[in-house]
């Protein structure tokens, strides 16, 4: 990193306070502490200890394959999340990439009559019939990730927030540009698999962030989500620009030949942002390598299951005064530093 860079370190604090507000909902899911009735004795569904083992549940699992390091944190923290429950019977199918065989998945959930299903779709248009098919034979489906084609699909969606994580980064490079007073800066890109929604949804939160500072993307490539990919179009980028001030790559997986790259120019002039929260990311800015990274929560799955279980078992979440589980819950894309990393350390990923 040049030396210009790391006396700088820059908390988020509308992110982080709004993450806060997040988990604090989500915490509810499963209180520790219940709360106090009326005097009638009443209580509702949402007032209860959430924690508290209750009557077993079964909840099926289909999830994508583990091809990915953001992907198989998705299903191991699904799987560790379910473990945590005396109460649950966790049926995991194994991931795949293939449509037709998560149909199947999802046919045998129901042919075994599970109380709910959590999935992560390889193609949510693909698996809205068989998850609607699920809905209609009365078991709840907990839809992580990729959204269905149809509300009917779903009982509730966990989603994280790919047109968040764009804002974040564009909000955090504008304080950057400000703080450090960079006249004219270069701002790069370097996006996933162009084709897909989420890669559209993270540039265009990316580009309407920089508009409030006046700014805009100078130089913008987009690799596909691997290691090969991100050195090869980094390594591109760097030889279109001899000079950069900020880099924000998508996505800390293939983060890890985009690093690559740059050690290979031997160029770090430049604030280097990543994306999702690998622990190579949480690492590198530990050791001042790299200067953030916003998060795409890989507990999405582990959420999931906390919301499939409360719902199979016909409970709230005791933070809220509706005692319904609600129908979306979309989590944050908070920054990590320097100053935050320890906070974010252990929801980190191997790449």
């Amino acid at each position: 990193m040049s030396a210009r860079k790391l006396p700088f370190r820059r908390r988020m604090l509308m992110g982080t306070a709004a993450v806060a507000a997040a988990c604090t909902v989500l915490a509810g899911c499963t209180s520790n502490e219940p709360e106090s009735s009326g005097d009638d004795g009443d209580t509702s569904n949402a007032s209860s200890s959430n924690d508290d083992t209750g009557e077993t549940v079964t909840i099926g699992f289909s999830g994508p394959a583990a091809d990915h390091g953001w992907l198989a944190a998705i299903n191991s923290s699904a799987i560790e999340e379910a473990e945590s429950y005396d109460d649950i019977d966790f049926q995991a199918a194994e991931g795949t990439n293939d449509a037709s065989q998560q149909i199947a998945q999802v046919e045998t959930f129901i042919n075994n009559d599970v109380d709910a299903i959590v999935l992560l779709p390889t193609d949510g248009a693909a698996l809205t019939d068989v998850a609607t098919q699920a809905m209609e034979a009365g078991i709840p489906v907990v839809n992580v990730d990729r959204e269905f084609s149809s509300p009917f699909a779903a009982r509730t969606t966990v989603l994280g927030d790919n047109y968040g994580m764009g804002v974040s980064a564009g909000t955090y490079a504008c304080g950057l540009i400000e703080e450090n007073d960079i006249q004219d800066p270069v701002i790069a890109e370097i996006a996933g698999i162009d084709s897909l929604p989420l890669t559209q949804d993270r540039s265009e939160g990316f580009a309407d962030a920089l508009e409030g500072c006046n700014e805009e993307v100078d130089n913008r490539v987009a690799a596909e989500f691997t290691v090969e990919s991100g050195e090869e179009q980094a390594s591109n980028l760097l030889q279109a620009e001899d000079q950069i001030d900020i880099i924000w790559n998508h996505d800390d997986d293939q983060g890890v030949g985009v690093k690559a790259a740059f050690d290979n120019a031997n160029r770090d002039e430049f604030f280097f942002i990543g994306g999702a929260g690998s622990c190579n990311a949480m690492e590198w800015i530990e050791n001042g390598e790299m200067e953030a990274t916003v998060i795409y929560p890989p507990t999405q799955a582990a959420d999931g299951v906390r919301l499939a279980r409360l719902i199979a078992q016909d409970k709230g979440m005791s933070d809220l005064v509706q005692p319904e589980v609600p129908k979306r819950v979309v989590l944050d894309a908070p920054v990590v530093t320097a100053d935050n990393v320890e906070e974010y350390a252990d929801l980190c990923f191997p790449s």
